[in-house]
This record gives C-alpha cells, sequence and structure tokens, in this order.
C-alpha cells in the first residue's frame, strides 16, 4: 500500500491510462522488488468524505480481486478517483481496471 506522498508524485511520472470512473497510473519502481504497491486517491472535487471514502473503498476491493493476478511485479499501481466513478457499476469498474491494465503494461 502507497502511503507516502513522494511515492504518489513518482508515480505521477508512470504510465497512464484514462477510464471513465478513474486513472490508473502504472510505474515500474526498477528496484528488483517484485511487490505490487497500490494507492488510492480521491480529491476533494469528487465530492465530501462519504462519497470520497465510499470511493476508495470500491477501489481497495477491486484492487484485492484483480491486481495480484493482473497487476505489474514490481510497479506502482494508483488509482485516481473520478466524479464519474460514483454512480458507475462495480462490474463496469471491474472490467474498466482490467483494460487499464492491459494499456499501461510497462
Amino acid at each position: 500500500m502507497l502511503r507516502k506522498r513522494s511515492d504518489f508524485l513518482a508515480a505521477n511520472a508512470g504510465r497512464r491510462a484514462a477510464m471513465p470512473g478513474f486513472v490508473l497510473l502504472v510505474r515500474d519502481r526498477k528496484d528488483g522488488d517484485p511487490v505490487k504497491r497500490v494507492g488510492f486517491t480521491v480529491s476533494k472535487k469528487v465530492g465530501g468524505a462519504v462519497i470520497r471514502n465510499r470511493m476508495k473503498r470500491r477501489f481497495r476491493e477491486l484492487a484485492r480481486e484483480i491486481i495480484p493476478s493482473s497487476g505489474h511485479a514490481g510497479a506502482d499501481h494508483v488509482m485516481i478517483g473520478r466524479s464519474s466513478g460514483i454512480e458507475r457499476e462495480f462490474n463496469a469498474l471491474r472490467s474498466d481496471l482490467s483494460k487499464a491494465l492491459e494499456k499501461a503494461r510497462p
């Protein structure tokens, strides 16, 4: 799990895949460690605290399902929430994340 601001800023230099509900950033760390790290961010532009936390919970569940099998080894994955992701069906988000991982393959 990404926690430090510097990790999020570094991920911004990686590959980007824009989807209707979120933007996925994938950056290869090139440190020889095969761990797949994940981070989530949802800004106040998207909504209040309740909405932002709901989106992050949905993102965490998506990451638990998909990143271990389809994520890129040795990379940082950052999901940035978009306002259109609030009403989006969970199955649609699931397929969007799979497509975004293919699109952002390093």
